[in-house]
């Protein structure tokens, strides 16, 4: 099994764009039980992937609470990077 971080960039090589909630349901079969796994920090692994260049922010919207949903995707040279580094 993939770190959880290395998970998430993956995922993000299969879908067209996510965001953290999207992320949560894709990976809770194989990583619900990670402390980690909590929808903080999948959002910082998110800002840290965009920071480092390997998603970019897609768009973003307010979920039925109200709060900030960003949604993020892998452009080519992204998804290509991550799959460079990150074999299935």
């Amino acid at each position: 099994m993939k770190p959880l971080n290395y998970a998430i960039l993956k995922h993000f090589t299969k879908v067209k764009g996510a965001c953290a909630d999207d992320v949560i349901e894709a990976l809770k079969g194989k990583y619900g039980n990670f402390k980690a796994f909590k929808k903080n920090s999948v959002i910082s692994a998110l800002m840290t992937a965009e920071a480092n260049g390997l998603i970019e922010e897609k768009s973003c919207d307010m979920d039925k609470s109200g709060n900030l949903r960003i949604y993020y995707h892998a452009n080519d040279e992204g998804a290509a990077t991550i799959n460079n580094f990150i074999k299935d």
